[in-house]
C-alpha cells in the first residue's frame, strides 16, 4: 500500500476526489492489517456489496491488548476497518461498544456517503468480535 506523506495538506486531491488527511492515513496505513493467530475475540461481517471485514482481538484483564483486521473489499472498507481498530487498540473492552459507524464516518471526514455501509461493516465486525470474546467466557 502507498504511504501518505505526513506533510500533505488536510485536503488532498486524489483521483478527482478530495480526501481528508485522516482518510488518506487510514486508507494507507497497514500497521494493523493482518490475520491474528489465535485471537480470543473474532468477528466477520460481509455486506450486500460483497466486501468482508474480519476483526481479531486479544483481550486481557478487560483491555484490548492487540487488535488487527483483514478485509476483502475496497479502499473505503480498508479505511473504515483501520479506523475501528486504531480507535479501540489499548482501550477497555467497553469502549468497543461505543464505536459507531457515524463515529468512523466523522473521523474520516471524506468517506463518500454511498460508502457509509463500509463503516457499518467494520463496526459490525467489531461487535461480533467483542460478542465472541464474551461468549468464550474469558
Amino acid at each position: 500500500m502507498p504511504q501518505v506523506n505526513s506533510e500533505m495538506s488536510n485536503n488532498i486531491q486524489s483521483a478527482g476526489v478530495k480526501h481528508s488527511k485522516a482518510f488518506l492515513e487510514m486508507s494507507s496505513d497497514d500497521s494493523y492489517y493482518e490475520r491474528m493467530y489465535q485471537p480470543n475475540g473474532y468477528g466477520k461481517n460481509t455486506g450486500d456489496c460483497g466486501d468482508t471485514v474480519e476483526i481479531f482481538l486479544m483481550i486481557k484483564d478487560g483491555l484490548i491488548k492487540d487488535a488487527t483486521f483483514d478485509i476483502d473489499g475496497c479502499i473505503n472498507t480498508f479505511a473504515c476497518a483501520n479506523t475501528v481498530v486504531q480507535t479501540i487498540w489499548g482501550k477497555a473492552l467497553d469502549v468497543a461498544w461505543e464505536v459507531t459507524p457515524e463515529l468512523v464516518r466523522d473521523y474520516l471526514k471524506t468517506l463518500p456517503e454511498e460508502n457509509f455501509h463500509c463503516a457499518e461493516l467494520a463496526v459490525g465486525a467489531l461487535y461480533l468480535a467483542a460478542t465472541d470474546y464474551k461468549k468464550r467466557g474469558f
